[in-house]
């Protein structure tokens, strides 16, 4: 502390976390689109407004808080309900884009959770990010590439708020509804890509086969046929008629072994695989069906 006293750094200390949660403040709107408590969001541009799916339930009539205290009508410009975001623009330009963290958090990193629940103003909550995972199944069905868990109390109207770091840089965007209630936080890198795609397109485009399928171990006899070492796949327990799956001639009981030669060892693979990139295009299946090894192509939909 070089000479200060401990209340002259506790000071400074608390004089730091309130500069941040007043940084934080200047792009962090209330989003009422909702019966009950309004939900909060943060400026993704000078007019769009990234917050969580789950709190836009209606998509008209959606009213928006400014920071200056004043109100502005909104529109659903996208959704993403796999991953819990959704993008609404205004009808004027007047928001200040929230200030980006120029690194990503790091697990042990203490951090705020800053919100607008209610119109009387800004809310914020202590928070350390415990730790870093992803991919991962979300329970809305998609695949979250990376998340922060948050060690931070999640209270009501924070989803779709900020976790900034102690400058007031925005960290990820905060959720409750990817995890069955646990508080979670969408890293910025991962919630502005989502965020431009939304601007674009309005959704996002996600591949579809029309299998159900659950892992398996892969026989090292199997493994031969192959002609690779992969310890697990994915068996067909059921293909849906009328898909692309089914038009390839997949069954039950087929082991799906890779697409386009990428292994697949869990359903976390195959979603990982179907992505944007490869809707409407073909792509060819590894398949083991009776011990042995064979090819399929396939023309992946939209889901």
């Amino acid at each position: 502390m070089s000479g200060e006293t401990s209340s002259e750094w506790m000071s400074k200390v608390s004089e730091g976390w309130t500069s941040a949660a007043e940084r934080a403040a200047t792009y962090t709107v209330l989003v009422d689109a909702r019966k009950r408590l309004p939900g909060s969001g943060l400026a993704y541009s000078s007019n769009l407004i990234l917050t969580a799916d789950h709190v836009v339930e209606r998509e008209e009539n959606i009213r928006i808080l400014l920071p200056d205290g004043s109100v502005q009508a909104a529109s659903l410009a996208g959704r993403d309900p796999a991953n819990d975001l959704a993008l609404l623009r205004l009808e004027e330009a007047v928001l200040t884009p929230a200030v980006t963290a120029e690194s990503e958090g790091k697990i042990g990193q203490p951090a705020l959770t800053v919100a607008r629940p209610d119109p009387d103003g800004i809310q914020v909550g202590w928070a350390l990010i415990s730790a870093i995972g992803g991919p991962v199944r979300t329970m809305r069905g998609g695949l979250l590439r990376r998340f922060f868990r948050l060690d931070a109390t999640p209270y009501p109207g924070f989803s779709g708020g900020g976790l900034v770091d102690l400058n007031g840089r925005l960290l990820g965007i905060n959720t409750s509804g990817l995890a069955g209630g646990t508080f979670l936080s969408i890293p910025v890198a991962v919630a502005w890509e989502i965020g431009n795609v939304l601007a674009r397109h309005g959704r996002i485009r996600r591949g579809y086969l029309g299998i159900r399928s659950q892992p398996v171990e892969i026989p090292s006899a199997l493994q031969q046929a192959l002609n690779r070492t992969q310890e697990r796949g994915l068996l067909l327990v059921g293909v849906e008629e009328g898909t692309p799956a089914a038009e390839a001639g997949l069954m039950v009981g087929d082991i799906l072994a890779a697409i386009n030669t990428r292994p697949l060892n869990d359903p976390e693979d195959l979603v990982s695989v179907l992505s944007a990139d490869v809707v409407g295009s073909t792509v060819t299946l590894e398949l083991l069906r009776g011990g042995q090894r064979l090819e399929k192509q396939v023309t992946v939909g939209e889901r």
